[in-house]
């Protein structure tokens, strides 16, 4: 279950969207909303509000003489209540 949720997305605006309480992952390409509300829910305990996703399109890479693509994943925006806040890094 934990290996659907690959890696949360720490970017600019990622950030932006952290004080509007929507938190953003990337997910295995195969879940649809449903499942992903029920997942995140389980993982961090809290209740999701809204789920929206995309497919951001993959990129090609190459390796020497061996052309490929990026492994491609699901963007997933995440919306909690106000009051819920899932820390990503430890408090020290």
């Amino acid at each position: 279950m934990i290996d659907l949720v690959k890696f949360p997305v720490l970017t600019s605006k990622a950030t932006k969207l952290l004080e509007k309480s929507q938190y953003t992952f990337y997910v295995d390409i195969s879940l649809n909303k449903p499942q992903i509300k029920t997942l995140i829910e389980k993982l961090f305990s809290y209740k999701v509000l809204a789920v929206n996703t995309s497919i951001p399109p993959r990129k090609k890479r190459r390796l020497g003489r061996y052309k490929g693509f990026k492994v491609n994943y699901k963007r997933v925006i995440v919306t909690l209540d106000s009051q819920d806040v899932i820390s990503f890094f430890p408090a020290s």
